[in-house]
């Protein structure tokens, strides 16, 4: 049974979010994913909101959660040196080291990060295994724009070492030359959907990835400094893909799984309209978008994620693991799309502060 939690005319506060968020996290922690390491992917997303969660909360149970998460993985990232989605946890282990400033928190994710700025790797993305088997060890694929740059831009700022956040800048760059239309200003998934069309003959960009990149560029443009060469093409791919989104949002509120074939996937669907209603909130509370343009749909998106909250705190309506857009049980749910929506909490309540 879903509780429908409708957003109010007047702007939200900690009084209607914090609590939903609490619910969502209390029932996510005490239903951990099986099979999913504590380090991987799956949970590192969903540790980023928690993190959020954290913040907000009165509680310290969600800080205690992921100190305890922290210590059982002995501050150590997944175990592929290069992969971008092994390097996820870092970014919770680094915001845990900024609050406590112990080295045991901070060294295992470095020492990674100097192995790798030691022995880089060729720019090939090409998705293709046959024909580029390190495909992996490169950001070769728009989900590792969350997953690797916030973790080295992170590591910038707790080591005061430039050197972490201009390789996150750098490569960045690679991926979006490389995946980024510059007609549409969206992502393909990866080079495999290189002039692949949906259905109605436009070409397929799945929500959750686009949502994955608008994630990661808010959590990059939080600590670029206002002076950084790239902040303001940051600013404008952030723009530029803000306002490619805000046309694919459907009159329900939600962002289906395909953005511009959304009649052939018409399942409400609840990972990707986390990222980008946090995305946008992110935005309208940084001054980086227009209030009267894009407040109306991050409200729309609040309470259509809200309403897919049953009354235990379940969150409903997420994608499964995937990598384009796929119609999927209703009632499915995942760590991730927990994550983006415990984001887009922290973002909603500060809306007209």
């Amino acid at each position: 049974m879903l509780a429908v939690v409708p957003l109010s005319a007047s702007t939200p506060d900690e009084d209607n979010v914090v609590p939903l968020m609490e619910r969502v996290a209390d029932w996510q922690l005490a239903h951990p994913k099986a099979k999913e390491t504590p380090d991987g992917w799956v949970n590192g997303a969903l540790y980023t909101g928690i993190m959020a969660l954290a913040r907000d909360s009165a509680s310290p149970r969600f800080h205690n959660a992921m100190m305890k998460m922290a210590d059982a993985n002995q501050w150590q990232l997944a175990a592929r040196p290069y992969h971008a989605d092994d390097h996820v946890v870092g970014q919770t282990y680094l915001d845990l080291y900024l609050q406590h400033r112990e080295p045991r928190m901070l060294a295992p994710t470095q020492q990674r990060c100097d192995f790798i700025l030691a022995h880089p790797k060729d720019d090939n993305l090409n998705f293709d295994e046959k024909l580029n088997p390190d495909r992996l060890d490169r950001w070769s694929w728009c989900d590792a724009l969350f997953m690797a740059p916030p973790t080295w831009a992170r590591l910038a700022k707790a080591t005061g070492n430039p050197a972490y956040l201009e390789f996150a800048v750098r490569n960045w760059w690679v991926t979006s030359e490389y995946l980024y239309d510059k007609e549409d200003h969206l992502y393909r998934r990866d080079s495999s959907l290189f002039g692949k069309n949906e259905r109605n003959g436009r070409r397929i960009f799945w929500s959750r990835g686009n949502g994955w990149v608008m994630a990661g560029l808010v959590r990059m443009l939080e600590l670029l400094p206002a002076d950084h060469p790239a902040r303001a093409r940051f600013e404008q791919q952030y723009r530029e893909m803000a306002v490619a989104v805000l046309a694919c949002q459907q009159e329900d509120g939600f962002w289906r799984s395909s953005l511009l074939d959304p009649a052939s996937y018409k399942m409400q669907e609840t990972s990707g309209t986390g990222f980008y209603c946090y995305a946008f909130a992110w935005g309208l509370n940084h001054g980086l978008l227009d209030r009267a343009r894009f407040e109306p749909a991050v409200r729309r998106a609040w309470a259509a994620l809200a309403s897919c909250v049953t009354a235990e705190g379940k969150l409903t309506h997420v994608q499964p693991i995937g990598f384009t857009p796929v119609t999927f049980d209703p009632e499915s749910t995942e760590p991730f799309g927990v994550g983006a929506f415990l984001l887009a909490g922290s973002e909603v309540r500060r809306l007209g502060r």
